[in-house]
């Protein structure tokens, strides 16, 4: 079965997408919040917006009826679910250091000490970026190739 360009071109969107999220949301908006200086609230503005990329990505994922589409924006459903794990990691760590320093009699401190743990905090998040974009921007090339995500038995089941 021959995939139409215009199949290729909405399975590649859902990781095309993906990247997007992570480059402008992550790299580009995280880091003007930081240089902003709009506190660990701040933080909330990238990841509100990450948020609705995903929700978007999980509606996609699941009304899509195009077995091929269907199958790239699952995959990249499975992607933004690494992602919200990195979220998770960030938000442990955010906790660790509220609950270190809510008994701190030094507030100088405790200010110093939660400006390096929010440095030390968005690294579960970053790490999970960068694991994420090679591994959609690869799919990404898989969908434009009209290859199909996963191993070749699926493929061929299809075809």
């Amino acid at each position: 079965m021959e995939l139409s360009e215009r199949e290729k071109r909405s399975a590649r969107w859902a990781h095309d997408l993906f990247v997007l999220n992570i480059f402008f949301f992550h790299l580009l908006l995280t880091p003007a919040t930081l240089v902003l200086d709009l506190g660990r609230k701040g933080m909330l503005i990238p990841l509100a917006f990450s948020g609705v990329v995903i929700a978007y990505t999980w509606w996609r994922a699941r009304s899509e009826q195009r077995p091929f589409v269907a199958a790239h924006w699952q995959l990249a459903l499975r992607r933004c679910k690494l992602l919200i794990w990195g979220y998770a990691g960030t938000a442990a760590i955010f906790l660790l250091a509220e609950l270190l320093t809510a008994g701190m009699k030094d507030a100088h401190m405790a200010n110093i000490m939660l400006t390096v743990v929010t440095r030390i905090a968005i690294m579960p998040t970053l790490i999970m970026a960068m694991v994420t974009v090679v591994m959609e921007a690869a799919a990404g090339g898989q969908a434009g190739k009209g290859e199909w995500p996963g191993s070749k038995k699926v493929a061929e089941a299809e075809g």
